[in-house]
């Protein structure tokens, strides 16, 4: 008789049969920081914190030691700095490069990545430069944006990002971030585009921590339609043809599907990010007593591995580290 359960008699045999692993390298930490010098607790994701630049970089490093080998930064941005053409993203002397070089000094094996969109800058909170047409209909101007686009990815290289990720879902903007980055010698800056970006209902944490929700409209112009599958992998070529160097699917619990898909379609490495919705779900079934923490989150990263992510953004890089040591 065929008995598959020998396979899983004992914890040793299930250790050597089983087919996912996690581990600290498979994570990326997303950090939110801004300019003033005191930290601040994110209300809407509890167990997240607003960090000073010093505790920017104290939070990386003790990331790093835990072998979590990169970070993203999202900075909140002062709303007088924000403008409708968001000149304050490419300011060399601003936020955001300001912390990247504090980042590489303190911790030169840490891979530093950049978010690439206008949404913190914009004082009408989109991703793109917006225009109404003459019936008061707001438009996100897609080229104009890439043009601001590529300039915030040349301040960031500037100030030494190993790798900086568009996330504004505009069209062509791969390209167009590749060729200024070549133009100016930063060939070895790494793009790690926002592939699948869906209108998702699961990211208004994340504007709560960032202030950035838009002002009037939605992003469902230029971000992707939950219902749509293929139109995930005609964007993974556009973005494969552009020169990206890695993929990623956002948000990633309930796009386990488009993961694989994207796996299957193309070759390059696949981000999945595991959004603040995501995460407040979790925390708050956990908080109130209902789920085991740690089974649920090490379960929900594995299928997320499990799936075809290569790499994933979570903000329980640092928990799921100290879980998987003990």
């Amino acid at each position: 008789m065929n008995r598959p359960r020998r396979n899983r008699r004992t914890p040793a045999i299930r250790s050597m049969v089983r087919e996912t692993t996690l581990s600290p390298a498979d994570f990326i930490l997303p950090l939110f920081f801004h300019e003033d010098a005191e930290d601040a607790a994110i209300a809407s994701m509890p167990g997240v914190t607003r960090w000073s630049l010093a505790s920017l970089v104290r939070e990386a490093g003790e990331a790093r030691a835990l072998g979590i080998p990169a970070i993203v930064l999202f900075p909140k941005i002062d709303e007088a700095l924000k403008t409708p053409l968001a000149e304050e993203s490419h300011n060399d002397d601003g936020l955001v490069s300001r912390a990247i070089r504090a980042l590489k000094a303190a911790h030169p094996t840490l891979c530093v990545i950049t978010d690439v969109a206008l949404d913190p800058y914009n004082s009408d909170g989109h991703d793109g430069i917006v225009q109404r047409d003459g019936r008061g209909e707001l438009e996100i101007l897609n080229d104009e944006t890439v043009e601001v686009l590529c300039q915030q990815a040349l301040c960031h290289a500037r100030a030494g990002a190993d790798i900086v990720a568009p996330s504004d879902m505009m069209d062509g903007r791969v390209a167009a971030i590749r060729d200024g980055l070549d133009s100016e010698g930063f060939t070895n800056v790494s793009i790690l585009s926002y592939t699948a970006k869906y209108a998702s209902a699961f990211y208004g944490p994340f504007r709560g921590a960032l202030d950035s929700t838009p002002k009037a409209g939605d992003k469902k112009t230029y971000q992707m339609d939950p219902g749509n599958a293929r139109e995930a992998l005609r964007e993974t070529l556009l973005d494969e043809a552009e020169g990206a160097d890695m993929l990623m699917v956002k948000p990633a619990g309930l796009y386990l599907d488009i993961i694989a898909k994207v796996r299957e379609t193309s070759t390059l490495p696949v981000a999945a990010y595991q959004v603040s919705g995501e995460y407040l779900m979790l925390k708050s079934a956990a908080a109130g007593g209902w789920l085991d923490e740690k089974a649920i989150v090490l379960e929900s990263l594995l299928a997320i591995k499990r799936a075809g992510a290569d790499m994933i953004l979570t903000y329980f890089a640092k928990q799921a580290c100290g879980w998987l040591k003990s």
